[in-house]
């Protein structure tokens, strides 16, 4: 009972989407594409989505 092949192309795809889309997103909101790595870290990735929601983005500041 090992690991085909399909079922280690979609993990692989599962971790790889993540650092392709996410990053592109923080950027246009103004944040570090470093939070990606976040995503990855139980409990802390659910807590950063929720302030990712919720906070003001960088970039949506008015002077």
């Amino acid at each position: 009972m090992g690991v085909s092949l399909w079922q280690l192309f979609i993990v692989v795809i599962i971790l790889v989407i993540p650092f392709l889309i996410f990053p592109a997103v923080l950027k246009k909101a103004g944040f570090s594409g470093w939070w990606t790595l976040c995503l990855f870290i139980p409990v802390i990735n659910i807590l950063l989505i929720w302030l990712f929601a919720f906070t003001e983005w960088p970039n949506e500041k008015t002077q």
